[in-house]
């Protein structure tokens, strides 16, 4: 018995978008005869029969629609979730969720599997291999398929979608100057996230921060790190090697390891060394002392996220007229035992 083609495999061979396929199988006036004619005529050579459930499906969609994460994990992203149901209840949408577990292949496979006439849309974080490769052409190709996507957190610049953000930057730059305005002279940068778009631009704002002060950069007081274990390694150097009294930390594992790790070699913390984390979890205030930390409003980045996607999806506007929107939401530094007051 001779295989079942499909629309991707079969605009795969003809070098066409699926929705191109689709609409020449459907006798679409959208598409000229010559290609209406290669794309059905290969079709009944590859003896493609149409699935007429999805068919059914994409005609009046879902009202469902796929997340992808790439930590279940991670607080931050349970938050996130929290504010994608919250307006996806609302709007009456379903939600499907999967975990990329910060692997490329697998946040490929999920992609395919859900945009074959599953969900209407996507929101999503990129996987840390995909930005650590760079490699963000798997996103686009949905995008051109027809299905819309909304990036948040993880975004990429390399991909025309909606997205939701915090300012990353700006706010790396307030907590750096908050150290330095607690009288701190040597502040140590720590990041376990140096290989994602977030770590990075974090960085950026700590440096600026002492350009601003005309503070010299110390590289024996930077850690940036890929890998928690690498990280772990450096950050005992650090501290092995170095007199601190002020600690900015990018992620939830510098964060709680530079608390530890300062307790481990006798400072007191907060009248000897001041730490501000990046991030806003349960453990930041079950910590002993508990940690100062910059709030990335999870739920509210998840409900912003929804929002673009479900107007995206409701918008009778067509595909060339599209302008993509960036929506950043305001972090806040929220002060505990860990910084001295001012």
């Amino acid at each position: 018995m001779k295989s079942k083609a499909t629309l991707k495999q079969i605009a795969k061979e003809l070098h066409v978008s699926v929705s191109t396929v689709s609409k020449a199988l459907n006798d679409s006036p959208e598409i000229s005869e010559q290609t209406k004619i290669k794309v059905q005529e290969y079709a009944k050579l590859k003896n493609y029969k149409p699935n007429v459930i999805g068919l059914n499906l994409k005609n009046r969609k879902t009202k469902t629609i796929g997340v992808i994460i790439p930590n279940i994990l991670n607080s931050f992203f349970a938050k996130v979730f929290k504010g994608i149901e919250k307006v996806a209840d609302e709007k009456g949408y379903n939600v499907i969720t999967c975990i990329s577990n910060d692997a490329i292949e697998k946040e490929m496979h999920t992609l395919d599997m859900l945009s074959n006439g599953t969900i209407d849309g996507f929101i999503l974080s990129i996987s840390e291999e995909a930005q650590k490769l760079q490699e963000f052409g798997h996103f686009n190709e949905i995008i051109n398929d027809g299905t819309p996507i909304v990036m948040f957190d993880r975004i990429s610049d390399e991909v025309a979608c909606d997205k939701v953000i915090v300012d990353d930057f700006d706010s790396a730059i307030d907590a750096t100057q908050h150290l330095i305005n607690l009288g701190c002279k040597k502040v140590a940068l720590c990041s376990a996230i140096d290989n994602l778009s977030v770590g990075k631009l974090r960085a950026q704002g700590y440096f600026k921060a002492l350009e601003k002060n005309k503070i010299s950069i110390n590289e024996n007081l930077i850690v940036l790190s890929e890998t928690e274990d690498d990280f772990d390694h450096k950050l005992k150097v650090l501290f092995q090697n170095n007199t601190i009294d002020g600690i900015f930390a990018l992620d939830e594992h510098a964060s709680v390891s530079a608390i530890k790790m300062g307790l481990k070699e006798n400072y007191k913390i907060p009248e000897d060394l001041s730490i501000i984390g990046f991030a806003d979890g349960v453990w930041s205030k079950r910590l002993t002392p508990s940690l100062s930390t910059v709030s990335q409003h999870g739920p509210e980045i998840g409900e912003a996220a929804a929002r673009l996607l479900i107007e995206r999806l409701e918008s009778s506007t067509a595909e060339d007229d599209q302008v993509f929107v960036t929506t950043v939401i305001k972090t806040e530094l929220r002060q505990r035992e860990s910084t001295r007051k001012l």
